[in-house]
């Protein structure tokens, strides 16, 4: 792994080490999910996922490795595994698997990426990771918003979250950005391609201009309408933004928007969501001085498994107007 573009200090805070281990690894494997997304041709169907696929597994090798040669002990729960890879006929995609990462990792072999990304396949326990190796698969394929998502928890907390959202504008500088928090630490927020951090903050209530909302690209993943309508009841007028993926929460918890809700779908009520999906945008967030719940105002779940099976739904807010939407949503 190259040395880090955001050296730790010379006196250590607690998680420093695991920081600076989860940052390093999230910039290697957000550029070889922008290497494989820079070749995938312009005519391909957005309906062929085998680009994402190659970049999922790409980046779930890296940062499985990472995590284990530092952490041995540590599980990993993330959303790929090796099962399909180890096929016959998938040869050529882990050749073009094992292509990429050599391309920060050049040593890499076949046999070696697939015990990699089979490393993501622990349990839930006390103390683990959990990673999302590419969140938002359309924003990636359509050259849009997707993260990388990483998060350490402990005990049920959430410890430690980063996200690498290479795709995040940044001002006066190319694309993408790095969000980190540790818990107790505050969040900060750095551009991908390097430079210094600096300490982000959920929107005032004052701010009008960034007194939005925001949901996600594809109208499965949440109730539209029910959003719009609490958003609304919360004194939120403007139409909402519709990004992909958990840079959702790095907009939030960088005062672009008061708001993310992503209520169940009518059409798939039972649905749970995954742990992977929010664990490291809800602690950028809350250090940032917002607030994550469930519809019902419960906190999220990270302890018993890798769906959070006993919240519905989930909302991110400044933390002013958290209550306000808990009322709309008890009323819809």
């Amino acid at each position: 792994m190259p040395h880090s573009q955001f050296p730790i200090p010379n006196f250590i805070m607690p998680y420093e080490k695991e920081k600076q281990v989860a940052i390093d690894a999230a910039i290697a494997a957000a550029k070889l999910c922008q290497q494989v997304r820079l070749d995938i041709p312009e005519a391909m169907e957005k309906s062929d996922k085998s680009p994402v696929t190659v970049a999922d597994y790409g980046a779930q090798a890296v940062i499985c490795k990472a995590l284990g040669e530092a952490f041995p002990e540590d599980p990993v729960v993330g959303e790929e595994d090796a099962t399909e890879l180890r096929k016959p006929e998938m040869a050529e995609t882990l050749s073009k698997v094992t292509h990429y990462i050599k391309g920060v990792l050049p040593d890499a072999t076949p046999e070696e990426v697939v015990a990699w990304i089979d490393r993501g396949n622990g349990k839930v326990r006390s103390r683990y990771w959990t990673l999302d190796p590419i969140d938002g698969t359309k924003g990636f394929l359509r050259q849009d918003q997707y993260a990388v998502a990483l998060a350490l928890v402990e005990g049920g907390e959430v410890k430690l979250g980063v996200l690498a959202c290479p795709a995040m504008p940044v001002e006066g500088a190319e694309p993408g950005m790095l969000y980190v928090a540790v818990r107790g630490e505050g969040a900060s927020m750095a551009p991908l391609a390097g430079g210094e951090f600096r300490p982000i903050h959920v929107v005032a209530p004052d701010d009008k201009e960034n007194l939005r909302f925001v949901e996600s690209v594809e109208s499965a993943h949440g109730d539209q309408a029910a959003q719009n309508a609490v958003a609304k009841a919360a004194g939120i007028t403007a139409p909402s933004v519709r990004i992909d993926s958990q840079a959702k929460y790095g907009i939030v918890a960088s005062g672009k928007a008061a708001l993310y809700l992503r209520l169940p779908s009518p059409k798939k009520p039972d649905y749970r969501e995954n742990i992977w999906d929010h664990a490291a945008g809800a602690i950028v967030v809350e250090e940032a001085g917002g607030r994550v719940t469930d519809m019902y105002g419960k906190p999220l779940n990270f302890a018993e498994g890798s769906k959070m099976v006993n919240n519905r739904g989930v909302v991110v807010s400044n933390g002013v107007i958290h209550d306000l939407v808990l009322t709309a949503l008890r009323e819809t």
